[in-house]
């Protein structure tokens, strides 16, 4: 494993600990609301300062960002960048649903490094190095062989945006026609992990932000996967838009998700 993965990946096993305690003990779990449905925790804090921290030891000339910015590290010039969510998958969190994840990224000069994403309840390590392939508990994974959308096994998440509601149903009843089996899990980070492991044969969700794709979208590449925009282009990470599946899935996915959701 590369060392900058060995560091991130003991950071992301300290504060999944920290979660999984948490999780046992929902009577200590402060809930506040920092937009609509939109939850945050004590948990989340205390896991994205304790992964913070431990980044910041090793690496003090490196900028860190996290979802919550409890402590948020800007170094002028830093070569190197590591994106944090220390809950991905909050609204699971509080409802006790045992499916969300810590992720990390690290970037180097604004280009995918290395990732990790872990699953504190499952005890599942999904690690990603640029050029050395994505593994799960040490082991090496690659996407599913699945070719065609019949029976394809996609995941989604609710549209975040009134305006997205009717073109995203349209996808939706398309994909039935199609008979594929479709899941809402609420993690857009295991999701990813999912396709990039054969789970899923592919995925789409919108609004995203950094935090939520970038460890994931790596897993994906490394993995032999393909992702794109919902327009069919490669600017995922700046629309928020993403798209991701195995190669022969995406092939039919991808311009199905242009033809309805392209133009948002």
């Amino acid at each position: 494993m590369q060392p900058m993965a060995t560091i991130a990946l003991r950071a992301a096993r300290e504060a999944g600990l920290r979660i999984s305690r948490a999780f046992d003990r929902p009577d200590l779990v402060k809930i506040d609301e920092k937009g609509h449905n939109n939850y945050v925790t004590n948990v989340d804090r205390d896991a994205e300062r304790i992964i913070v921290e431990a980044l910041h030891e090793t690496y003090p000339d490196h900028s860190i960002s996290g979802e919550e910015q409890i402590s948020n590290i800007a170094v002028e010039d830093a070569e190197y960048e590591w994106i944090i969510d220390p809950i991905d998958g909050t609204m699971n969190f509080v409802r006790q649903i045992p499916h969300f994840c810590v992720s990390i990224a690290c970037l180097h000069r604004g280009k995918l490094e290395h990732g990790i994403i872990l699953d504190p309840i499952r005890q599942e390590e999904f690690v990603v190095s640029r050029g050395k392939g994505c593994q799960l508990n040490g082991k090496r994974v690659r996407v599913s062989a699945k070719e065609v959308l019949d029976g394809s096994v996609i995941a989604t998440s609710s549209p975040s945006l009134a305006e997205v509601a009717d073109a995203n149903g349209q996808l939706t009843r398309k994909l039935l026609n199609e008979h594929v089996i479709l899941r809402q899990q609420g993690s857009a980070c295991l999701e990813l992990a999912y396709v990039a492991s054969g789970r899923l044969d592919a995925m789409w969700m919108g609004n995203l932000k950094p935090w939520d794709m970038a460890a994931g979208a790596l897993m994906v590449m490394e993995s032999g996967g393909l992702l794109g925009d919902f327009a069919g282009g490669a600017g995922y990470m700046k629309s928020g838009n993403l798209v991701a599946g195995s190669p022969k899935v995406f092939k039919f996915f991808a311009p199905l998700v242009k033809q309805h959701l392209g133009g948002i």
